[in-house]
């Protein structure tokens, strides 16, 4: 692999394929009224960095050795956790969560469609998903159906209430309740290993895992995206503070505003970028535990040093 041209190429290819495949799966008429399908594909296809995918795509590529059918092994559990993903944008932005009009560098999908319709759009998003993470691949393989067995059961424990959703009301509960100073790290530390750090995990595993990765790559590319996920959220935060809005695609600054808990808030910029660093050094260092590279390095390399 070479640098950041290796990363950009493979990037570029990933999120193709993933966009076509998303648009070839999602339901169309008469599958579903259009205006849902409307809504959905409006959040889908709104130009995100498609990270989640991306990252199962190439745990994929790093556990395979090349293999041939690595990709397409993997390609529906990729598009599912961007269906969750989005999903769960679409429901943060709503008015009883985060209450954002602007996500992706455009009106939020309530703002455009109403709230009722977002919320049943992110609703079919999620429901979908599962529906493909059980159809495809369309493989007669006991090996190949065992995987996608195990794949639903790490992707529907990362997005519930032991993972994302949980995450959620533990974010909710910290703004009606902030923890005592005592309580802060641990709390902060809890909301956002479920909120983000959970289907960054499930992205990384699914790939892997449908790849046919063994128990001792699974166990390292998970304690990768332990690390991934971290760094991701710091950085999110740090943002959130120096960045703009025209950068991010969303709103930036409305943590501080709303007072929330962030690595910032509770540690400061500098120490913030320190720790994401160092999550940076300890993913890059598991890797090297298993032998296992590709475009995995590079991609916590790039979460450490993006700006949006």
């Amino acid at each position: 692999m070479s640098g950041t041209h290796s990363l950009d190429s493979f990037v570029e290819a990933a999120r193709r394929d993933v966009d076509e495949a998303l648009d070839r799966w999602l339901p169309t008429r008469p599958a579903g009224p259009p205006r849902l399908a409307a809504a959905m594909r409006y959040s889908l296809f709104a130009g995100g960095k498609r990270f989640r995918p991306v990252l199962a795509l190439a745990a994929a590529d790093a556990v395979a050795n090349a293999h041939e059918d690595a990709r397409r092994l993997a390609l529906p559990a990729a598009c599912a956790l961007e269906m969750i993903h989005t999903y769960s944008l679409i429901h943060d932005d709503l008015p009883a969560m985060d209450n954002d009009t602007l996500r992706r560098g455009r009106p939020t999908a309530h703002v455009v469609y109403g709230e009722g319709l977002a919320i049943l759009a992110g609703d079919a998003l999620l429901t979908e998903a599962f529906a493909l993470l059980a159809r495809e691949p369309a493989v007669d393989a006991p090996a190949v159906h065992g995987r996608k067995l195990r794949t639903i059961a790490l992707v529907s424990s990362a997005a519930g209430s032991s993972g994302m959703v949980g995450g959620q009301v533990l974010d909710l509960a910290l703004e009606r309740r902030p923890p005592d100073e005592d309580d802060a790290a641990s709390a902060l530390a809890d909301v956002h290993a479920r909120k983000t750090g959970a289907l960054i995990r499930a992205a990384a595993g699914a790939g892997a895992l449908m790849a046919g990765a063994a128990e001792g790559a699974l166990a390292a590319i998970d304690d990768y995206a332990t690390e991934l996920g971290l760094c991701f959220q710091i950085v999110d935060d740090v943002l959130d503070v120096e960045g703009a809005a025209k950068d991010l695609g969303k709103t930036a600054g409305k943590d501080a505003v709303a007072g929330k808990l962030t690595y910032p808030a509770l540690y400061g910029l500098e120490e913030s970028k320190r720790r994401a660093r160092a999550c940076v050094e300890r993913a890059h260092a598991t890797l090297a535990r298993e032998g296992l590279a590709g475009r995995l390095p590079a991609i916590a390399t790039w979460v450490l040093e993006r700006k949006k």
